[in-house]
């Protein structure tokens, strides 16, 4: 029996009118497996998969060497962003790579003429205080230290050195150590930091009893063939990113973004073949684009994914200032079916604001998301938090703001020489949204919850079922998508991550 209950994708965007994600909903299916039997695994470009289908956006106050590394653990991937120096885009890529799971190894450091009062700043910005002491007050330099809460909870005086605080009976643990010894040296040491030494005593990592106990097992970490963590990065259509290409590959990236608000164009196609001719084992992400013939373009210059949205992220302005772009479900659902035909995934970047956005992009083609917002509050980001009217804050721009295209922004925007610089973007702030280690989980099982609604166990068959028209839609009114949500109360609590 054909069923004539709702409305194919191809029905519902085929008719030249731009549909946001909050017009349309998925119509439920028939659910004959439970929710921990729903794999997100995905294709994030041709030759790449990740366990989960989330992509952190490169932008600066969004993902650096902290974000990509938790995104990683979790199954996902990050994309460290350009709005830097060559050597600075290569630390933090480095840092990703040399990461162990279990060890830190860019450990805050401080020196015994710090104060109690810098040891509280710490824990202001990080929420964490126990800090290894070194001769220099840095990292590879001699270990004579360390403070703890035991050590600063019941003295008043803040100006006080750390000399006078610090306990110097030390436990220690020889670089080059596995993690079960280390592990073990913990469990009998009863101590909460285990600092990790060369054979000069110099401080190499850190180890801690709580990060053991969160980061005890990532099962579908995003590895490469030698077990470090993937991650991606951002570089422009500039020549200047030819060095900073190579920059990159010698870091370890595994998969390089071209940043580009138009990606077609000349320049990106260019910059696509250069860096598939000299680094063909590195995938390319193309983009921006949102119409078929702009990822014809890139496909055919060998982009091995795209990037796909043109002004739809909440910090954008393009398509008010520029009058260009398109709907971004429309963007998606286009060039996802476009791409799907050359074996080239996409990745939905923009719009997105809770898990029902996400699983809105997955359902018309998208393989992956990439976020900025919703990362851009969480303890990973860079940045410092701050407080406005009692609520806890940090800052999100975006990178055609004028204050991002100051420091670089430009480049993505073919601004970088203009006398007079428009802006595509906003500066503002995001609400603290806590550990990512509990976000993205939160994320991953709201996600796994949907895909039972809808009746797909992978993603891989939510598309078959997109693609054979059998995965069905309807358009929503306002009065609907008003009675969808939280309505005619007069108080209610909303949940953490609403």
């Amino acid at each position: 029996m054909t069923n004539n209950d709702g409305s194919s994708a191809s029905g519902l965007f085929d008719t030249n009118k731009g549909i946001a994600y909050d017009d349309f909903i998925i119509l439920p299916g028939y659910i004959d497996f439970n929710v921990e039997d729903v794999s997100l695994e995905t294709n994030l470009t041709r030759n790449l998969k990740i366990k989960k289908p989330l992509t952190s956006s490169p932008m600066d106050t969004v993902t650096e060497c902290r974000m990509a590394i938790g995104l990683a653990l979790l199954g996902g991937i990050g994309f460290i962003h350009y709005n830097n120096t060559i050597q600075e885009q290569y630390e933090e890529v480095r840092k990703v790579k040399r990461y162990e799971n279990g060890f830190i190894n860019n450990p805050v450091v401080l020196s015994a003429d710090h104060t109690i009062a810098d040891i509280y700043a710490i824990k202001e910005k990080y929420g964490f205080s126990g800090i290894p002491i070194t001769e220099s007050g840095e990292l590879n330099s001699k270990l004579i230290g360390i403070v703890t809460n035991r050590d600063t909870d019941f003295e008043n005086n803040r100006g006080k050195k750390l000399r006078e605080v610090m306990t110097t009976d030390l436990v220690t643990a020889k670089k080059g150590i596995s993690l079960k010894e280390a592990n073990d040296i913990l469990k009998k040491s009863k101590k909460g930091k285990l600092p990790i030494v060369d054979e000069k005593g110099n401080l190499v990592a850190l180890m801690s009893r709580n990060d053991l106990v969160t980061n005890r097992e990532f099962p579908f970490a995003s590895k490469d063939d030698r077990k470090q963590l993937m991650v991606g990065a951002a570089i422009s259509t500039k020549d200047e990113s030819k060095e900073r290409l190579d920059a990159l590959v010698e870091a370890g990236v595994n998969v390089v973004v071209i940043d580009s608000a138009q990606g077609n164009s000349r320049f990106q196609i260019d910059m696509i073949k250069y860096v598939k001719n000299k680094y063909p084992e590195i995938d390319v992400v193309g983009g921006n684009v949102v119409t078929e013939d702009q990822c014809s373009n890139l496909i055919k210059a060998g982009a091995d994914a795209l990037r796909i949205g043109m002004g739809p992220g909440s910090i954008c302005t393009t398509q008010t200032t520029m009058a260009v772009g398109r709907a971004q479900a429309n963007a998606i659902f286009k060039c996802a079916r476009f791409s799907r035909k050359n074996n080239v995934p996409v990745i939905a970047d923009g719009g997105i604001a809770n898990i029902g956005h996400i699983t809105k992009a997955l359902s018309i083609g998208a393989s992956t998301v990439m976020m900025g917002s919703m990362f851009a509050g969480t303890e990973e980001a860079p940045g410092e938090y701050f407080y406005e009217n009692g609520i806890r804050l940090k800052k999100y721009r975006g990178m055609a703001s004028l204050e991002a295209m100051k420091e670089g922004g430009e480049k993505r925007y073919f601004a970088e020489d203009a006398a007079i610089k428009v802006a595509q973007g906003v500066s503002g702030s995001v609400m603290d949204k806590g550990s990512l280690l509990e976000y993205v989980l939160y994320l991953i099982q709201g996600l796994k919850h949907s895909f039972q609604d809808i009746g797909a166990k992978d993603i891989y068959s939510l598309h078959e079922l997109l693609y054979s028209g059998d995965l069905k839609f309807e358009l929503r009114s306002m009065s609907a998508q008003m009675e969808g949500g939280v309505h005619d109360m007069y108080a209610y609590t909303k949940p953490k991550y609403l």
